[in-house]
């Protein structure tokens, strides 16, 4: 089987998009604090892991290469496109970038950067001015930013799944939960009551219904 056009071996597609995406996100989330910048690397190796799969060395492909080969026969490996392995797992046909779930990884992409800058927003003020951050997305959930950074990774995902990225996802998902927690305990020493009392009506993640009380 010929390929004309070669999909792997692009390590300056490797370097642009992981420095095009990591600069995108740092101009949002602008790390600070020894904490933020824990959550970015994180979130950085994701990408970079990303980005080598997706245009340098396929390991994903090169480990499942015999069983894709055996469960389905015609797949060109090394194509781009059989990279996407929901579309080809799914059964869907054509191409996969205007497939469903890849229309749904643009969503959440999008809404995750979205996310992130609001939330930057809210909080640099109020860092200026002192206070809690308790507007915009601070309204509805506690912490915006790692909900935003999970968004995006949940984002890349459902584009392009590997081995490593899938097993990194649910240590990020632990590392942001500690580092929620490590803040709020910072949050409730520096503002006391106010802030115990924005925690009791403001989720930590996940929005609750209009009307609804807030769960942590």
């Amino acid at each position: 089987m010929t390929h004309d056009v070669p999909a792997y071996g692009l390590w300056s597609l490797v370097i642009l998009n992981s420095a095009v995406f990591l600069m995108f996100a740092f101009s949002f989330f602008k790390p600070q604090t020894a904490r933020d910048w824990r959550s970015f690397s994180a979130f950085a190796a994701f990408i970079v892991a990303l980005f080598v799969e997706m245009y340098g060395f396929p390991l994903t492909i090169y480990l499942l290469s015999g069983w894709l080969q055996t469960r389905y026969p015609g797949l060109d490996l090394l194509s781009h496109n059989s990279g996407h392995l929901w579309a080809t797992l799914l059964g869907e046909k054509g191409d996969p970038h205007f497939g469903p779930l890849h229309i749904a990884s643009y969503i959440l992409l999008g809404g995750g950067f979205w996310l992130l800058s609001s939330a930057w927003h809210v909080l640099y003020h109020a860092q200026r001015r002192h206070s809690l951050a308790t507007v915009g997305p601070y309204a509805r959930i506690r912490h915006p930013q790692y909900v935003a950074f999970v968004l995006i990774l949940l984002g890349f995902l459902a584009q392009w799944p590997t081995l490593l990225t899938l097993a990194m996802f649910p240590i990020l998902l632990v590392m942001y939960g500690r580092l929620a927690i490590t803040e709020e305990r910072e949050m409730e020493q520096q503002f006391g009551d106010a802030y115990r009392r924005y925690a009791a009506r403001t989720p930590r993640f996940i929005p609750a219904r209009r009307g609804a009380s807030a769960a942590a």
